[in-house]
């Protein structure tokens, strides 16, 4: 078995890791649900290489994510429900179809990118596949005709947004979908006033009640506490939303800097024989405050 270009190649290699006896003992073990995890971590690192701007990280990051694929497809050949070239053709028919524009009709090309016909569009399949679901032989008219992504019968307007999504992702997107129905805030102002009453709550049920020490932490406590937590993370996602940022590259950004600086408080340290273990938190706040200065951010 040697490399190639050939994706073939990558179909053959994982089909032999997956052979009964002659295979890998632990690629055999493997179902669609412990290889989920992977699949979104690999996602998670082609981002930070795209961040980071390394192209040979990127290419090496890309080559895991389609792993993944083809981990998922091949599991699947062998349920007897698809391969790898029914995704690619489900792929390729729906990138077909979803540009009408660019692969349609003479009048479809001439007609352009019309506002809101993604949305559209997506609204048809669903109800298609809603159709076919029910037995039925066409979709509903006003379903098809309709530019808002409609809901599926009986599961809501929120129902296609995936819970694997990690919480922040899922909470603007969950956000997106009730603003095409006019379910959102007119402007940012009303979205930071919420901020600051989300976190007016969390304050007050967080701080101690006695300035003297810390308030009991009794389960119920806690869990209101979590739940303020949670609604001005909820806010703070629709603030990026409104500024049309994506939240967790802006998280990420901020972790990648956290661990930039608190790198220079180490090797200053070391410079000096010590660790952060040994040090006081008035020196280390002095050698963050240096690192900060020494990325022009005052």
């Amino acid at each position: 078995m040697t490399p190639s270009k050939d994706i073939a190649r990558l179909i053959e290699i994982m089909a032999a890791l997956r052979t009964p006896v002659t295979g890998c003992p632990w690629d055999l073990e493997q179902t669609f649900a412990t290889i989920a995890p992977y699949t979104i971590e690999e996602a998670y690192e082609v981002a930070d290489a795209i961040a980071s701007g390394d192209r040979a990280e990127l290419r090496d990051e890309l080559g895991d994510l389609l792993l993944q694929v083809v981990y998922h497809a091949r599991m699947a050949e062998e349920e007897g429900a698809f391969a790898f070239g029914d995704v690619v053709e489900a792929i390729t028919a729906k990138m077909i179809r979803r540009h009408p524009h660019v692969f349609g009709t003479e009048e479809e090309r001439a007609a352009g990118a019309e506002p809101g016909f993604w949305s559209r569009i997506k609204a048809e399949e669903r109800a298609a596949k809603e159709a076919v679901r029910n037995g039925a032989n066409e979709a509903p008219a006003s379903a098809a005709s309709s530019p808002l992504p409609t809901s599926r019968r009986g599961e809501g307007l929120l129902a296609d947004v995936s819970l694997a999504l990690p919480a922040l992702t899922r909470a603007v997107k969950l956000q997106d979908k009730a603003a095409r129905v006019g379910f959102d805030w007119p402007s940012l102002a009303p979205v930071f006033d919420k901020m600051r009453e989300e976190l007016g709550e969390l304050e007050r049920e967080a701080l101690p009640s006695d300035p003297r020490g810390a308030a009991e932490r009794s389960p119920d406590r806690m869990a209101k506490i979590e739940e303020e937590f949670g609604d001005l993370l909820f806010v703070m996602a629709n603030v990026a939303r409104h500024l049309r940022l994506d939240p967790e590259t802006a998280l990420r950004s901020a972790n990648r800097k956290f661990e930039r600086r608190f790198r220079h408080i180490e090797a200053r340290l070391a410079e000096q024989g010590r660790t952060p273990e040994e040090s006081t938190l008035e020196e280390m706040d002095a050698l963050w405050d240096e690192a900060k200065e020494r990325e022009g951010d005052r």
